[in-house]
């Protein structure tokens, strides 16, 4: 993931910060509890394909 596309991100719902989990391929706005893929270096920020996080998982 490129890190000036990382930083200049934002949660497409609330336009707060994202948090980039490398392992999971994928970036988590903790405000919304959702957390949005990355496939093949591409974030997908649609809400439709957004996860929500499960209550207590872990945002690092």
């Amino acid at each position: 993931m490129d890190r000036k596309l990382l930083d200049i991100l934002v949660c497409p719902l609330c336009k707060g910060p994202l948090v980039y989990r490398k392992a999971e391929h994928e970036l988590v706005c903790k405000a919304d509890r959702l957390a949005y893929p990355i496939r093949d270096d591409i974030p997908v920020m649609l809400e439709e394909e957004a996860r929500e996080l499960a209550p207590g998982e872990e945002v690092a």
